[in-house]
């Protein structure tokens, strides 16, 4: 008889582990979010514009930053060779900022130094703006995503109070809802308000490094304007 028990209590209490492990296995990641409440909708939205915009000016500063020193080659090869022309259609099919600026430039030569280089100047601010366009809703979501997860904190901490009151009595099952929604929200806010701060300064350091670039070149064709016997 006792080694019967000794054979029975082992597998009761394993079948009751596995079944307390199963139960652990239902509560899926989908109903995690949803036990978050109202607040995980504009989270939503907002992760997903931040990763639509970090998506879009990751590629468009990419194409952006690619290698033009090709295109400097062959401008400067026709600038001293006298065919302007050639050079200011090599700058148009390249549509890029750097061939822009330069087509820019070229259109300009014949006046006066300063007012090549305040061309081109302009035109690069103007490239920059375009690459820098909606980089700071990136900041704009850094900042709010944090703070609607507070909000939820908040609708948990009243949402635990409120099951208080409407039952008077204490216990884990009241309590737990509104825990879910207090951690859930405070969580996914924290998350998503890093994932949208990385994003914006990685593409600030990405811009940054397509300026001091467009710089560079523009500089060297002001260099070779410059040179004599031009």
């Amino acid at each position: 008889m006792l080694l019967l028990q000794d054979t029975i209590l082992p597998d009761t209490v394993a079948t009751a582990a596995s079944q307390s492990v199963q139960a652990a296995e239902d509560l899926r990641f989908i109903d995690l979010l949803i036990k978050g409440g109202w607040v995980m909708v504009p989270l939503a939205i907002l992760l997903f514009l931040g990763l639509v915009i970090f998506i879009e000016r990751y590629m468009t500063i990419r194409k952006a930053s690619r290698d033009e020193s090709s295109l400097m080659v062959q401008v400067k090869q026709n600038i001293l060779s006298g065919r302007l022309d050639s050079a200011i259609a090599i700058c148009r099919n390249s549509n890029t900022p750097l061939g822009r600026m330069l087509q820019k430039g070229l259109l300009r030569i014949g006046r006066p130094i300063k007012d090549i280089e305040g061309a081109i100047e302009n035109i690069g601010k103007l490239e920059v703006s375009k690459l820098e366009k909606n980089i700071s809703i990136l900041g704009i979501v850094a900042g709010i995503a944090p703070m609607l997860g507070f909000v939820g904190t908040i609708a948990g901490v009243i949402r635990i109070f409120y099951n208080i009151a409407q039952s008077d009595n204490i216990s884990m099952g009241l309590i737990a809802d509104g825990l879910y929604q207090k951690m859930i929200t405070s969580a996914a806010g924290l998350i998503i308000g890093i994932i949208a701060y990385v994003g914006y300064h990685i593409l600030n350091i990405m811009v940054d490094k397509v300026i001091l670039k467009l710089e560079t070149d523009a500089i060297e064709f002001i260099d070779l304007l410059e040179e004599p016997g031009r």
